[in-house]
């Protein structure tokens, strides 16, 4: 790549000088490092974008490396969720890696530090340290077990690591200072004592590493060439170095880690431990539900992976943190769909339709285009008859001029069928409309040519046979928060703006061609929306998901 072939974001440009300065791009190499304690969501989609975007833009392989450093809060499950939303994004890794595959060299490095005396073995609370640690206007004090000789640090480690101590008695800190500008530097914890089973080392470990000491030593043994981090790891980066400056051999590629700002998405929450938060309280009903930042309640929500990185591309990346609007998300949604998504027949809020001079008992199937956007156009044929379903809301008794829908007295066409005319209505005791009785007009059969099928009307509406009718459960999903920004005020909890209407169950009837839907199949539920085949859905009973809306009505609803 080249600067002339497009226009570079700032960390491409960083590559092009390191490539200029010497570094040769054979030795380029990348990674994305998720902890595996909960499952990806939207901001991870972009960091996968970046990163698995470079190695493909400069042929550099990507390692997808789990930060398990944790064994109290990570599972097998997140493991195995994360490689498939990894892939299910369209990306190939290069190795598989682990910190726990590096367990046995980063204690032997941490060995060599405290034999140069460069780590230590406290012994204080966690409490006391964190008073002596000092504030970021103010210096730290130097703990009392600092002047630990080397022999009782090792001594103390060795027993540390064969689990003769309860938790949270001892720690292993890096001597650096505890008067450093950035209080990162001031005497970091390496390790801390944990008796916790871990899913790939098991019982092995009782000591397990700090991120900041997993992290650049396992980029350095995995010989990563960039480092890319969100911006909260910027004050890390000083950390980052001084470590890889106790074990860097000059022969090899030295990592370096630079940062870029994260792309937050409004109307959502993206901390792990509030998405787990919603979870374990049951206000969705899982990781995956369709409500959800996650990547995988995207995935089943019908969101494709065209559109998450379409949109990861057009979002960029930035220096600057920032809101972006869910409705860019939206549109990238609307964009990949209107190529992909058959357009069928579905009617929600039904009521039922009668033409009165339709012939009793007769049916037929008329040719329905699948998707205008093909480049080599197919069809399908769908069934019709005397009595359909269509949506309540394309109907009034007494209409205003701007209602271009059907009227009593006024003409529609039915989609791929005929123009009718509203006639007369049937209501219960209570006044409510129950049927639209209608007549239609014979000749001005859809495609058939004939002067009556040329005529112009104001309205077009979509319909369902009655006999022909599938039944299915459709999911209505909007926002999981109301407020732009749920998390953006400390002093309130975001749960307190949840949506109560973020989901609506209703039954509605589709054309029997969706008989044979399949998980996440997608379709265009004309002049309604996206819609995708859930989970749940079986033969027996067809569940749909609302994807997005035909355009965005948010904006809308939120001006007034």
């Amino acid at each position: 790549m080249s600067a002339e072939e497009k226009s570079l974001n700032f960390i491409e440009q960083i590559i092009e000088d390191d490539l200029k300065n010497g570094l040769s791009s054979d030795k380029l190499r990348f990674r994305f490092p998720p902890e595996p304690n909960g499952y990806l969501h939207i901001g991870h989609a972009s960091a996968i974008c970046l990163n698995f975007g470079l190695g493909i833009d400069y042929k550099a392989p990507v390692n997808l490396r789990f930060d398990d450093t944790n064994p109290s809060k990570e599972e097998q499950e997140f493991v195995d969720a994360i490689k498939k939303d990894v892939e299910w994004l369209g990306f190939n890794w290069d190795k598989e890696c682990y910190a726990s595959d590096y367990f046995q060299q980063l204690y032997d490095w941490a060995v060599e530090l405290i034999k140069k005396d460069k780590a230590y073995v406290d012994s204080q609370s966690s409490e006391d340290m964190a008073i002596q640690k000092g504030t970021p206007t103010s210096p730290g004090t130097d703990s009392p077990f600092r002047t630990r000789t080397i022999e009782e640090n090792l001594d103390l480690f060795t027993r540390m690591k064969n689990g003769e101590f309860e938790k949270g008695t001892h720690v292993l800190r890096a001597k650096i200072s505890m008067k450093a500008n950035n209080m990162l530097m001031r005497d970091p914890i390496i390790y801390r004592i944990m008796h916790a089973h871990h899913h790939r080392t098991g019982n092995d470990w009782c000591i397990y590493p700090m991120y900041d000491w997993a992290h650049g030593e396992s980029d350095y043994l995995e010989q990563i060439s960039h480092s890319f981090c969100t911006l909260e790891f910027l004050p890390h980066r000083e950390l980052y170095d001084w470590f890889l400056n106790q074990i860097y051999d000059e022969t090899k590629v030295r990592p370096k880690q630079r940062e870029f700002a994260r792309r937050n998405l409004s109307h959502t929450v993206v901390s792990k431990r509030k998405l787990l938060q919603l979870v374990e309280e049951k206000h969705v009903t899982a990781w995956d539900d369709p409500r959800m930042s996650t990547i995988s309640g995207m995935r089943r929500r019908g969101i494709t992976a065209t559109a998450i990185r379409n949109f990861a591309n057009t979002i960029g990346i930035a220096k600057r943190t920032n809101l972006i609007d869910v409705s860019l998300l939206d549109f990238c949604i609307r964009e990949d769909l209107n190529k992909i998504a058959p357009r069928v027949m579905a009617v929600l809020n039904p009521i039922k339709l009668v033409i009165t001079n339709y012939p009793e008992g007769k049916e037929e199937w008329l040719t329905a285009e699948n998707n205008p956007e093909e480049e080599v156009m197919t069809f399908r044929e769908v069934p019709f008859s005397k009595e359909l379903y269509i949506e309540r809301e394309d109907f009034q008794e007494e209409a205003h001029k701007k209602f271009f829908r059907l009227t009593l007295g006024t003409e529609v066409r039915l989609k791929n069928a005929y123009i009718i005319k509203g006639e007369s209505v049937v209501k219960d005791p209570e006044g409510n409309i129950t049927e639209i009785h209608c007549t239609y007009d014979v000749d001005s059969k859809s495609g058939s040519g004939t002067e009556a099928s040329n005529r112009k009307v104001k309205g077009v509406i979509h319909w369902v046979s009655i006999p022909h009718a599938v039944e299915a459960e459709v999911r209505l999903y909007d926002r999981l928060f109301t407020h732009e920004n749920p998390d953006g005020n400390k002093e309130v909890d975001f749960k307190e703006f949840i949506n109560p209407e973020s989901l609506k169950v209703i039954t509605g009837y589709v054309e029997p061609s969706l008989q044979t839907a399949k998980e996440l199949d997608h379709f265009q539920f004309q002049r309604l929306g996206y819609f995708c085949v859930d989970r749940d859905s079986s033969v027996e009973k067809l569940v749909f998901n609302k994807t997005v809306g035909l355009r965005d009505t948010w904006a809308k609803v939120s001006e007034q």
